[in-house]
């Protein structure tokens, strides 16, 4: 059974209901528990969870020091290309948005993987537009030797593929894959993913099945938070990752939490989650799943990254950059993706986690540690 077919199971408008009539007991009875079913996430994601924060976060910060220890892994994104063949109401490389559309050389490549380095990183995020016939299997056969004699752990986001296309990418090097849903409502999806391959709902929900049957080291999934009610979003997160979790025990998970921000001229958000509720919903997801990785990028404010380090996340992005060529050159704010709030460098990003006590993991992993 494919998760398209188990999310059947879960009906958009009783699960929102059975979030918000959870209460006081419904909390406490979660924070008792040492594992965690989807009935005791749905308590501590919902309102009466709010005033038990401090408990939450006490936990939270527990599970992961025994579970992670005191260390904080780097990465940082390259974006080879912001083609794209889709559109998005939501997203700044939308076909439908007139902004200049490059993708970079094999020796453009190598020129921002040589000012990467210098930076420190070995864990590298690669991030395209979602273009086929651009940046598909045939570019990253020829991307991806390039990059893999700098780093020795390569995850990507591009668009979904199939299996096949999935198993050629981890021969290649590719060890962690991320696709995040955007929204688990069919009908709000519908309504945001207009034009292109995109708008298959269902064949995007099941990437993570042809990643798992490809037997990929690592999965990334989440919601892009404000689409739709946070709330019930977030508990579709939870449910598919508990459905991988236990399908494809093999490969490790990581969740992150992009929530769309209010603008001027911008797309009217559904549901805006303050910052206290995203404090709320990461240690929900930690004491759901003490093994699972939690990453948070540069979207986020220097101010609230530095706060909630301690609290359960285990990933961080830093000095990054949303367009493509936006490291060994300065290129054009009209190729970026969306704008980053944390702007600053590795090196400072460094301090200020070791000053907290951290380690700092530029490493992932590699393949030869792996048995065979």
């Amino acid at each position: 059974m494919s998760f398209s077919e188990q999310i059947k199971n879960y009906q958009w408008d009783d699960v929102r209901l059975s979030i918000y009539a959870k209460n006081a007991v419904d909390v406490q009875r979660a924070l008792s528990k040492s594992r965690l079913d989807l009935e005791d996430f749905k308590a501590l994601i919902s309102p009466a969870a709010e005033p038990f924060l401090e408990q939450m976060a006490q936990k939270s910060q527990q599970l992961t020091l025994q579970r992670f220890g005191k260390t904080q892994q780097f990465y940082i994104p390259l974006y080879l290309s912001n083609m794209c063949s889709n559109i998005c109401t939501y997203c700044g490389f939308s076909m439908h948005n007139a902004i200049r559309r490059t993708t970079l050389d094999m020796q453009q490549i190598e020129n921002e993987c040589l000012a990467i380095k210098k930076m420190g990183f070995d864990h590298i995020l690669l991030v395209t537009g979602e273009s086929e016939r651009k940046v598909g299997v045939e570019y990253f056969k020829q991307a991806l030797p390039v990059i893999k004699t700098h780093f020795s752990h390569i995850s990507i986001e591009i668009q979904p593929l199939d299996q096949r296309e999935y198993e050629i990418l981890i021969d290649y090097g590719v060890d962690a894959v991320l696709v995040y849903q955007e929204t688990y409502n069919p009908v709000t999806y519908a309504q945001h993913h207009l034009k292109g391959k995109k708008a298959d709902f269902v064949y995007r929900l099941n990437t993570h099945d042809r990643l798992g049957e490809a037997g990929i080291h690592k999965m990334g999934l989440g919601c892009l938070i404000g689409l739709e009610e946070w709330r019930t979003d977030c508990f579709y997160v939870a449910a598919h990752l508990n459905y991988l979790e236990k399908k494809y025990w093999q490969s490790r998970y990581t969740i992150s939490f992009p929530r769309l921000r209010p603008c001027a001229g911008g797309m009217e958000i559904k549901s805006v989650m303050d910052d206290k509720q995203l404090v709320q919903l990461i240690c929900a997801y930690r004491l759901f799943s003490p093994e699972v990785e939690l990453s948070l990028s540069t979207r986020e404010s220097a101010h609230f990254r530095d706060h909630i380090l301690p609290l359960g996340i285990t990933s961080l992005s830093a000095g990054s950059s949303t367009q493509p060529g936006g490291y060994a050159q300065e290129s054009e704010k009209a190729l970026e993706q969306f704008e980053i709030s944390d702007q600053r460098s590795p090196a400072e990003m460094a301090e200020l986690v070791k000053a907290q006590g951290y380690e700092v993991v530029w490493k992932d992993w590699d393949h030869s540690l792996t048995c065979k």
